[in-house]
């Protein structure tokens, strides 16, 4: 059987796969919780208010000059 991302089983033909669809929207089973990826909550939502407060502490040449800095090694030019 096919497995996800994280490991998780999934029906191997299209059939399937609607049938464990069916089975979910009528509540014969429950659909499957992501699994904890084992990072702190905590520290996703600091991480998430760095990158915001850094965004708006920057001039926006700055930010322009990384974007630029960012595309020509993404490109190799």
């Amino acid at each position: 059987m096919p497995k996800g991302p994280k490991g998780q089983k999934r029906p191997a033909d299209v059939i399937g796969n609607a049938v464990l669809v069916m089975k979910i929207a009528t509540g014969e089973i429950e659909e499957a919780k992501p699994a904890d990826d084992g990072k702190d909550p905590n520290a996703k939502a600091l991480g998430a208010k760095g990158g915001k407060a850094r965004a708006k502490a920057m001039s926006p040449e700055r930010r322009a000059q990384i974007a630029s800095n960012a595309a020509r090694k993404r490109w190799g030019q």
